[in-house]
């Protein structure tokens, strides 16, 4: 059992408010439209996402949190994505990636999106340097420094 999966019962007092903070700063800063399909990478409970009007599927490995979830979700990690090339509309993950292998999962963000991907890391994260750097991968078009985190907006189209 991992970490979120033993706090799994106070996460969304510890972390939802929190995380739908940044979710409407991605909702005010990204075109959503009701036919895209969102994959949010470490959703968590995904309690956030009940603001995006559009399909959505989350993927996290912490089965206890994915239990609370009221959307589709996987249990799955980032860095192999169980989807096809170019699944998703908006591939988006809120301060999960520093947990990750940070190669693996922006090659596997890249793989499976079409059009935007929207990447949050906490400020404080020890890797935080690494992962900016590996973020370049990308094409950011919109780097945003909120309380937290830091959000980057990336498009191809």
């Amino acid at each position: 059992m991992n970490y979120y999966d033993q706090i799994s019962a106070g996460y969304e007092k510890l972390h939802g408010e929190e995380q739908l903070a940044k979710a409407r700063i991605v909702l005010e800063n990204l075109q959503v439209t009701p036919s895209d399909l969102l994959l949010d990478v470490g959703c968590g409970t995904a309690s956030y996402l009940s603001i995006f009007q559009c399909r959505k599927i989350g993927i996290d490995p912490a089965f206890e949190l994915l239990r609370q979830a009221k959307i589709p979700v996987v249990q799955g990690i980032a860095e192999e994505l169980p989807f096809p090339d170019n699944s998703f509309d908006i591939v988006l993950s809120l301060t999960a990636i520093h947990h990750t292998d940070i190669r693996k999962a922006l090659s596997e963000i890249k793989r499976v999106a079409k059009r935007d991907i929207v990447i949050s890391v906490l400020k404080k994260a020890k890797n935080f340097e690494e992962i900016e750097k590996e973020i370049s991968i990308l094409n950011v078009k919109k780097r945003i420094e909120e309380a937290h985190d830091i959000i980057w907006f990336a498009s191809f189209k």
